[in-house]
């Protein structure tokens, strides 16, 4: 982790040193309103799951265009209801999620946001059971989102995240994920204008 990031610094300081181009590292976290979209099936409700993020990005700025690519941590899931019991089974899964976002910046700070998110299954559980085995490792999403960079090196973005590829490996229903996150993030440091 200590090399990634001192590599990523070094790759900022040149570009920075070189160009009229902006750069910073910094960390961000929040919530996750997360939920699948499953073909439909009789009796079976999907309901939304609060969750959580949090990790590292990077940004390079030039002119009012940014690309900034992240590694986040990511609980994501759902609740699904069966007709007919009391009960729901809540699912968690577990991602290490890459989005790399392309930002189109506005006057105050303001952006727009939009870009690939790759993930990796790290876990999945329902109700306590190891379900990993039912789902593929591999996720692929679509993201959508706006931002504010605040003063102070505050940052503060809203998106939504739309999974492209069917993540279910039983063959017999397609399920993609779907996310709605709010985050906060901090500038840790940064080079350029």
């Amino acid at each position: 982790m200590k090399k990634l990031i001192f590599t990523l610094g070094l790759c900022l300081v040149a570009i920075a040193g070189f160009s009229q181009a902006k750069a910073e590292i910094g960390v961000k976290g929040g919530l996750n309103f997360a939920n699948v979209n499953a073909d439909e099936v009789t009796g079976l409700d999907y309901e939304s799951r609060t969750g959580y993020h949090f990790g590292l990005y990077s940004l390079i700025k030039v002119a009012n265009f940014g690309i900034q690519p992240e590694v986040l941590y990511s609980v994501q899931g759902t609740t699904v209801t069966i007709d007919g019991l009391n009960e729901d089974f809540k699912s968690d899964f577990h991602y290490l999620n890459v989005p790399v976002m392309a930002k189109l910046y506005l006057p105050l700070g303001l952006n727009l946001q939009a870009g690939p998110q790759f993930g990796v299954l790290l876990s999945a559980e329902s109700d306590g059971d190891d379900v990993k085995e039912e789902f593929k490792n591999a996720d692929m999403s679509a993201a959508l989102g706006a931002g504010w960079d605040a003063p102070f090196g505050l940052r503060i973005n809203a998106r939504y995240i739309i999974g492209l590829n069917d993540i279910s490996e039983d063959g017999d229903s397609e399920v993609q994920n779907r996310v709605f996150q709010v985050s906060l993030g901090y500038k840790l440091f940064g080079l350029g204008k």
